[in-house]
């Protein structure tokens, strides 16, 4: 009698596909952590205290209509009235703070000439936009 065993080879598999996947949503989540993470906010604990003064900052608003009118906060004014009503109006902020409402439809150019002005008088000007 001949008992002879036939020899089976193994061969050693490895089940990646799971291990691929795993590696991938990593991948993703961290990606979406880090652009998420601001690191140039230092959070610190503020103290408390029992008198506060509040500033109450009153921004100074300007509107652009679609027809190029000019509201500076709810008052219309022309355009050859700009830079005067915009530096008077700013003279009373401690920030010098203007926020921008342009409509959508106007140029490049409006909204260059108005931040001139605000260059030109050192003001900060911040573009108000929709989500």
């Amino acid at each position: 009698m001949n008992f002879s065993r036939k020899r089976r080879v193994f061969h050693d598999e490895d089940a990646m596909s799971a291990m691929n996947d795993i590696m991938f949503f990593l991948m993703l989540f961290f990606l979406i952590i880090s652009t998420m993470a601001n690191p140039n906010v230092i959070k610190v604990l503020l103290p408390k205290a029992e008198n506060s003064n509040t500033i109450a900052k009153q921004p100074v608003s300007l509107t652009i209509t679609d027809d190029l009118k000019y509201f500076l906060n709810t008052e219309e004014i022309s355009h050859d009235n700009l830079e005067a009503a915009l530096s008077g109006a700013v003279e009373n902020n401690t920030d010098r703070t203007v926020i921008l409402r342009l409509a959508k439809s106007l140029t490049m150019q409006d909204l260059v000439d108005v931040l001139a002005i605000g260059v030109k008088h050192d003001m900060k000007m911040v573009l108000s936009t929709s989500k």
